[in-house]
């Protein structure tokens, strides 16, 4: 029988130097689908998302890989399944959008299997489906941090895997460029049933964007499901710590924080 999991954590052990960041930490992400964790600052987020991807060895516990055992796959099969891009990536200075996306195509070159025509159609696909075929010669650093991003992701699309890993994508960009990055992934999953997980800090573009949530807080899982299941008030108030109402999104329908603090009271009179 097919699995409907892309990724599975079962029994998970993750350590940070003397810190024990998760115990026993169990999750699964659904294929296909778009998921997001979200939780307080240092909660694990990140080193979750490293952990999926073999960046980090687990202290005891397994990840699965579609049902497959990550730490039984070679580090070009991981590759050609998987592709992470992390908070902040950089570029060396004067590389090209196209070498850049070029560098995707890493897992399948080897001695015998030089560059092909199906690497140069992958790296144009890439390019298209992210907007950057006019940017392909212009050098990585010149771009605005929009564009950058999308150059990056143009990488991993090239890398041709179902799932894709990104931790925190929209930080240091502007509304206008986290909307237009999310929507990027949103149709990558839509139109290609790409696998998406990813980090992010806004609530409500995490539950405008998400299939699936999983929440972070004391080194588990506090809850993990649809955003229109699991977000209401009380969650706000025991993931972060903090007071706020929840309403319908006016446009979307999806779950909207509106959080409670000082600000400034507009006279109706």
């Amino acid at each position: 029988m097919i699995s409907d999991t892309a990724l599975e954590a079962q029994s998970l052990q993750l350590t940070y130097g003397d810190s024990t960041i998760f115990k026993s930490l169990n999750i699964r992400i659904p294929k296909g689908k778009i998921t997001v964790f979200i939780g307080s600052n240092g909660c694990g987020k990140s080193t979750l998302l490293r952990s999926l991807a073999r960046l980090l060895k687990p202290k005891s516990g397994t990840i699965l890989l579609d049902s497959s055992e990550i730490a039984q796959l070679s580090t070009k099969e991981i590759a050609r399944r998987m592709a992470i891009l992390p908070q902040g990536p950089s570029a060396p200075e004067g590389l090209t959008v196209l070498q850049l996306v070029k560098q995707g195509r890493y897992p399948y070159q080897s001695w015998l299997q030089q560059w092909s025509a199906e690497d140069e159609n992958k790296v144009q696909h890439a390019l298209q489906l992210t907007n950057m075929l006019p940017y392909a010669d212009r050098s990585v650093d010149s771009l605005s941090g929009g564009q950058r991003q999308r150059a990056w992701i143009a990488m991993t699309l090239a890398q041709d895997t179902n799932t894709i890993l990104l931790d925190e994508p929209t930080t240091y960009l502007d509304l206008t460029h986290q909307v237009d990055v999310l929507d990027l992934l949103f149709d990558l999953n839509q139109n290609e049933q790409r696998t998406i997980v990813m980090v992010l800090h806004d609530i409500n573009l995490a539950c405008r964007y998400a299939h699936h949530i999983v929440a972070i807080k004391d080194g588990s899982a506090y809850a993990e499901g649809p955003p229109e299941e699991i977000v209401n008030e009380a969650f706000i108030q025991n993931v972060f710590d903090m007071k706020s109402r929840v309403i319908l999104d006016p446009i979307f329908g999806t779950p909207m924080c509106i959080p409670y603090g000082k600000g400034r009271t507009l006279s109706l009179v």
